[in-house]
């Protein structure tokens, strides 16, 4: 493989903190709620765009349509798993939403409450504080991430000292693109990464493995692309212009990301618990699904290029199932599916046409504070644990995912750690489920027009604000049980009847907000 970049020593100027400073929060191992012996494997896949009505399942549970479209392999994890019918992503977007999963914690916790959207952006983690990697990790488990990173890091120069922080577009010579120095998978406690900095919508349009740069072919090196040099205008249609791997092809990555995912489970030793964080970034823009997909045709399978792309993540989670059963892991392996945001309904010709319907039976999608923004569909299975479709009504968030795996890996952290994360596992055991106490509110964020959510019981309040949240204004009050689909016509804000409820909830919100006290309870 070729570079541009060339080969120099660098003075980094992030230190690294020994991983075992990460010890600080993990209070006590000796509260293992499962034998070392007996933990379950934990897959996590985080698919990127995918609305409740995307996955055919839903789609039943929810109405009476008959789906436009099957998701087999996901909907098996349903039939015979937990589905959350009230479960939302932390934001209607997606680099904010990947924050507050790795961490639980709300977004407005992070230096970039709107999300760490470029390669080269610093990270939001901080490396003395429990994530997702390094509390498994510290369970005993092997742990790996594959797919869509999107959550920045540290690139050096080519010819001098320093960390680069521009923009993500261009012809970017003077970036060390070889190599992610700092800020990535593998610093947080991922043993092993295939990382796509900013998915399939680039720019980078490049592939790092342990956050070395990782060509997709022999003959890769890394080129500029733009209108005149790239391959297929499609590649740069979303983001624009930016550094490639010259082997790039976005209808081959899915298949790229998706074998790393079973080579990390396939090699990894028989006794050991794994942990595979799978962020796939299937079915974001740009839609261009493959022909083939194990022997399955792809392309043209569905009404839409947008749908092919939602049944090609189908396949991608049925291939990482077959690698489960194959080294005879998946009865003892908690796999949890879910979404960064809520479904595409723009940009999509011929999905809404055909009469699928991304949102179901709630208000907009992506980008919207309306639940079609956020709630998405929430699947927990555990074959050795549920043998049939269980439905939980329960409000949960993407947060909630690393209090349970913890809680799984048997590490008893300070709440205070991650205090907006509230752990499901109680539900996944029938002798406890009992002693799940369900959240009575939630703050949540919507897209980039920056507003920000407080749900209490039934009740959600939408609430405009500025960039810098200096400035907030209520502007909706919905009453979800009775209005589901949050028609405007019932939007209650300026009703005499709520003006009360109105002033009260946020000053909660804000109260709450601004004492930066913990929300999972």
């Amino acid at each position: 493989m070729k570079t541009i970049a060339h080969t120099k020593t660098h003075r980094i100027l992030l230190v690294i903190i020994p991983f075992v400073f990460f010890q600080l929060f993990f209070v006590s191992a000796a509260h293992a709620k499962i034998d070392a012996a007996q933990k379950p494997n934990i897959v996590l896949v985080l698919a990127d765009d995918i609305g409740v009505g995307d996955i055919s399942f839903y789609t039943e549970q929810l109405s009476v349509r008959k789906p436009v479209f099957r998701t087999p392999n996901i909907d098996s994890l349903a039939e015979k798993g937990l589905w959350f019918s009230d479960a939302h992503s932390a934001t209607a977007l997606c680099a904010p939403t990947r924050y507050a999963v790795m961490t639980g914690k709300n977004n407005y916790r992070s230096y970039a409450p709107w999300g760490v959207w470029g390669s080269f952006q610093p990270s939001a983690f901080k490396v003395d504080e429990p994530n997702l990697a390094n509390v498994a990790k510290n369970g005993g488990y092997a742990t790996s991430f594959v797919g869509k990173w999107h959550l920045g890091g540290d690139f050096a120069f080519t010819e001098k000292e320093g960390i680069y922080r521009g923009t993500d577009e261009g012809n970017l010579t003077e970036v060390d693109l070889s190599k992610q120095v700092a800020g990535g998978p593998n610093d947080l406690g991922f043993d092993y990464s295939y990382m796509l900095p900013n998915g399939i919508q680039g720019p980078l349009y490049l592939a790092y493995e342990n956050q070395q740069w990782s060509g997709l072919s022999d003959s890769s090196s890394i080129v500029y692309f733009d209108e005149k040099t790239v391959p297929d205008p499609i590649i740069i249609s979303d983001k624009g212009d930016g550094m490639a791997d010259s082997a790039w092809r976005t209808e081959n990555i899915g298949n790229i990301i998706s074998q790393k995912a079973v080579q990390s489970i396939k090699s990894t030793p028989a006794k050991q618990p794994l942990f595979l964080f799978y962020a796939s970034p299937m079915a974001h823009l740009p839609h261009v699904p493959p022909t083939l997909f194990d022997g399955k045709k792809v392309a043209g399978h569905t009404p839409s290029k947008h749908l092919d792309m939602v049944y090609e993540l189908d396949l991608q989670v049925g291939r990482i199932i077959q690698a489960l059963k194959d080294t005879a892991r998946y009865d003892n392996t908690i796999f949890i599916f879910t979404s960064d945001n809520g479904g595409l309904t723009y940009r999509v010709p011929g999905t809404l046409e055909s009469g699928h319907k991304p949102s179901e039976i709630y208000r907009s999608s992506k980008n919207a504070p309306h639940e079609g923004g956020h709630r998405v569909p929430f699947i927990v299975s555990w074959p050795a644990k549920m043998s049939q479709a269980k439905k939980d009504d329960s409000l949960v968030l993407v947060q909630d995912i690393l209090a349970s795996i913890a809680d799984v890996v048997g590490q008893q952290i300070d709440q205070q750690a991650f205090p907006d994360s509230k752990s499901f596992f109680p539900l996944l055991q029938s002798e406890n489920a009992h002693r799940y106490q369900a959240r009575t509110f939630a703050m949540l964020q919507g897209g980039s027009r920056n507003e920000v959510i407080y749900r209490q019981g039934d009740w959600k309040l939408i609430i405009n604000s500025n960039h810098k949240l200096s400035k907030f204004e209520p502007v909706a009050l919905f009453n979800l049980k009775d209005n589901i689909s949050e028609l405007e016509k019932d939007n209650l804000i300026d009703s005499v009847l709520h003006q009360k409820r109105v002033s009260l909830m946020f000053q909660q919100y804000m109260k709450t907000r601004g004492s930066l006290q913990a929300t999972a309870y």
